[in-house]
């Protein structure tokens, strides 16, 4: 897992910095951005080996961000986490309509993102 890059998408900065700090601690590489654009051009660029993005993002939402990488041939193996404070039913039933690989409703402890992480990491290995 140690080496594994994280593009993380989050536009508030509080959990933008203490969750790379988390990241960064069990020995990820983390690439972020702060709007979908951001991040949709960092996920062409950077070769990410998995994206965590919020779904309320400025100028691109993570819904259509997250549809868009995964109906193109060439990023669609990469792991996708919607980690996000909206917790509506229909927010994790679109976020599985855009085939995210996870849901996760923020606050979390850091363990469960990190856990989940290492697991989405592990299947695609």
């Amino acid at each position: 897992m140690k080496g594994k890059k994280i593009l993380f998408i989050e536009d508030e900065p509080d959990i933008l910095k203490t969750t790379t700090i988390f990241l960064q601690a069990e020995g990820f590489e983390v690439v972020s951005a702060t709007d979908g654009m951001e991040g949709l051009e960092k996920a062409r660029t950077q070769n990410p080996d998995l994206i965590i993005m919020d779904i309320m993002l400025p100028k691109l939402d993570g819904y259509k961000l997250c549809r868009m990488l995964k109906f193109d041939e060439r990023y669609k193996d990469i792991p996708v986490i919607f980690f996000t404070a909206r917790a509506q039913d229909q927010d994790e039933q679109i976020s599985k309509e855009v085939c995210a690989d996870a849901f996760i409703k923020k606050p979390v402890e850091p363990k469960v993102l990190i856990d989940k992480v290492k697991e989405l990491l592990k299947e695609r290995s």
